[in-house]
């Protein structure tokens, strides 16, 4: 390597935080530009900092996956994320990645597979979005979760949009909806998942593995 990556670690586990520091320190082309142990605290490092990689888990105390993603890709646009999940089969992967991540990294990974992830992700090297996991796999897990909880495919979109932050103009104008429609769509996963609100909703789709 002729330039050094510096990489924003996101994880609220201190034994994962303790191990990717020692990845860190002992792979000299690699440096740390912070470490996060909240969505909103990675948000606000990333903008500070502004890394060449996040590599980010998907299971924060505070925010949702695919919220984080947005907000760091607003907050530093040339950061390039990585995912980093235990779950191979966490339904939250696609919509983080579609929120904008790069890629996916298993924790469980060798060593020498999350450093050349690190080096390929920050080198704009074409990458397998979700290497190791299957796109066709991690589709049908998704639909299995969706038919378990009735949401349609419709409904689960608009959610998790609104858990990124968009307001119900917005998801209609993106999705060439009306208001109304979206606004019924929300009432109606709402309905299925026993919710009284967006934020109870929004708990239960998290608890469920699907954001």
């Amino acid at each position: 390597m002729t330039r050094t990556i510096s990489v924003l670690v996101v994880d609220d586990h201190p034994i994962v935080l303790e191990g990717v520091r020692h990845l860190i320190d002992s792979t000299p082309w690699i440096s740390l530009a912070a470490y996060a142990r909240t969505g909103r605290e990675a948000v606000t490092l990333a903008s500070q900092t502004q890394p060449d990689v996040v590599l980010l888990d998907l299971r924060l105390p505070d925010m949702l996956g695919p919220e984080v993603v947005h907000g760091i890709r607003t907050r530093a646009p040339s950061a390039r994320i990585v995912l980093f999940t235990a779950y191979a089969d966490h339904a939250a992967v696609q919509p983080a990645l579609t929120a904008g991540a790069h890629t996916v990294v298993l924790k469980d990974a060798d060593r020498a597979d999350l450093v050349d992830t690190i080096r390929r992700v920050a080198g704009d090297e074409p990458l397998d979005p979700v290497s190791g996991l299957g796109a066709a796999d991690i589709s049908a897990r998704l639909e299995h979760k969706l038919r378990q909880c009735a949401l349609t495919r419709r409904e689960y979109d608009i959610l998790r949009r609104v858990s990124m932050g968009e307001t119900n103009p917005e998801i209609a104008e993106v999705l060439g909806l009306t208001r109304n429609t979206v606004k019924t769509y929300v009432q109606s996963a709402l309905s299925k998942l026993g919710a009284r609100n967006r934020i109870e909703a929004l708990n239960r789709l998290n608890e469920l593995g699907l954001l």
